[in-house]
C-alpha cells in the first residue's frame, strides 16, 4: 500500500496520533484526506493545516451512521480507512456498566462500523486497506484499565477475523500497536499519576506521534498485519505466545512492583 494518491480517511484526526496520520498521508500525495473527529474545531485546524486535499467531518464514532457517511467523500472511493478513534476508562472492578459500554461502543464498534461502510465497495473494486489502532494493549493487557485492555483485545480479534475472510478478495488489514506515545491521553494519566501511565512510562521510550506515523507508513508499504513502532511489543507478545503461565506471572509482579 503507497499513500500516493489514494483516498483517506482518519478518525480521532484531531489530535495525537491521528493528526500525525493525516499530515503524514498528505505528505505523502494522497489524493484526498478526511479528517474526522468529535472535536470539530480541532479537525477543522488540522485540516486547514493540509489544505485543499482535506476536508473536515465531525463525527462520533460510536454512531453506525455517522461512520457510515465517512464513506461518501468528496474525493471518491475511499482506499484507506484508518479506524483510529479510541478512549480509556481508567478502571478496574469498580468500572461502571457505563464505563464498559461507552468503550466498546468506541473502541470495537467503530471498527466493525467502518468495516461494514467501505468493505463492500472495496470488493466491488478489488482492493482496499483497513488500518485499525488496537494498541500493544490489545496484545498484551493494559495494567489499570481493565475496558481498555479488554475492548482493545477484542480490536484485534476483529482486525484478524476481517483479515482472514476478506485478503482473498484484496481487502488487507493492519492493526497499529504502539505502547507509550506523547499525546494528550498519557498526558492526562501521568497528571493524575495513574497505575496505566506509570506502567506505560516504566515500559519503553515514550515517542511522537509523528514517529508512530513513520511506523505506519513503512508498515503499509510492506503490507504488515502488525505494526509495531515500539519494536520490544513483538518480543513481549512472543513470550507470552510461548509461555502464558510465565508471562501473567512476570506481569502480575510488574503490577505489584509499580503499586508498591
Amino acid at each position: 500500500m503507497r499513500i500516493q494518491d489514494k483516498v483517506v480517511v482518519v478518525t480521532g484526526a484531531a489530535g495525537g496520533i491521528g493528526r500525525a496520520l493525516a499530515l503524514r498521508f498528505a505528505a505523502e500525495g494522497a489524493a484526498g484526506v478526511v479528517v474526522a473527529d468529535l472535536d470539530e474545531a480541532g479537525a477543522a485546524a488540522v485540516a486547514k493545516e493540509i489544505g485543499d486535499r482535506a476536508v473536515h467531518v465531525q463525527v462520533d464514532v460510536a454512531s453506525e451512521a455517522q461512520v457510515a457517511a465517512l464513506a461518501d467523500t468528496p474525493f471518491g472511493p475511499v482506499d484507506l480507512f484508518c479506524s483510529n478513534a479510541g478512549i480509556i476508562g481508567g478502571h478496574g472492578l469498580d468500572a461502571s456498566d457505563q464505563e464498559w459500554s461507552s468503550l466498546y461502543a468506541v473502541n470495537v464498534m467503530a471498527h466493525v462500523y467502518a468495516a461494514r461502510a467501505v468493505v463492500p465497495s472495496m470488493v466491488a473494486r478489488g482492493g482496499g486497506y483497513l488500518l485499525n489502532t488496537c494498541s500493544a494493549a490489545g496484545l498484551i493487557s493494559c495494567p489499570g484499565d481493565a475496558p481498555y485492555a479488554v475492548t482493545k483485545a477484542a480490536a484485534v480479534a476483529f482486525a484478524e477475523w476481517l483479515a482472514i475472510h476478506y485478503a482473498g478478495k484484496g481487502v488487507k488489514v493492519s492493526v497499529l500497536c504502539p505502547q507509550g506515545v506523547r499525546t494528550a491521553m498519557l498526558e492526562r494519566g501521568v497528571e493524575e499519576d495513574h497505575l496505566t501511565a506509570r506502567a506505560v512510562n516504566a515500559s519503553g521510550a515514550i515517542l511522537d506521534p509523528a514517529d508512530v506515523a513513520t511506523s505506519v507508513i513503512e508498515g503499509l508499504a510492506a503490507e504488515r498485519f502488525h505494526i509495531f513502532p515500539h519494536p520490544e511489543v513483538a518480543e513481549y507478545a512472543r513470550r507470552k505466545a510461548e509461555d502464558p503461565d510465565r508471562w501473567l506471572a512476570g506481569m502480575s509482579h510488574f503490577v505489584d512492583s509499580l503499586e508498591a
